[in-house]
């Protein structure tokens, strides 16, 4: 819409021509933003950030225990150590203990294989 050179005439034209520009610019971007496939669950946390999302809100020393026993998923970067949000949620709930319910299905199936291993 407009060339090279704007006359001190025209400043109030630009001016609503660039607002209207960029009030598309930023419906653009929250519309990216919003289909974007970055969710929450793979928000970095440094340790700090860790310890607190923690349930029981472990301890700095704990956690430094747990990298180097490599027992934590993490990342590190030069010195700095990172974790992804998905990946420590996936660590927290490998830990799961079964049920008794859980525990009995898996020795009546075991039962069974065995069973019909030795039938044949």
């Amino acid at each position: 819409m407009f060339t090279d050179k704007i006359s001190f005439n025209d400043m109030p034209e630009a001016m609503v021509y660039l607002i209207n520009k960029v009030n598309k610019l930023e419906v653009l971007l929250s519309n990216n933003a919003k289909s974007d496939n970055t969710t929450e669950t793979d928000k970095w946390f440094n340790i700090e950030e860790l310890c607190t999302y923690f349930p029981d809100r472990s301890a700095r020393q704990m956690v430094y225990g747990w990298i180097e026993q490599r027992l934590i998923p993490y990342h590190k970067k030069g010195k700095k150590l990172q974790f992804l949000k998905s990946e420590i949620d996936n660590w927290l709930k490998a830990d799961k203990l079964k049920t008794v319910d859980e525990l009995q299905a898996e020795a009546v199936k075991a039962f069974n294989d065995k069973k019909r291993r030795t039938q044949l």
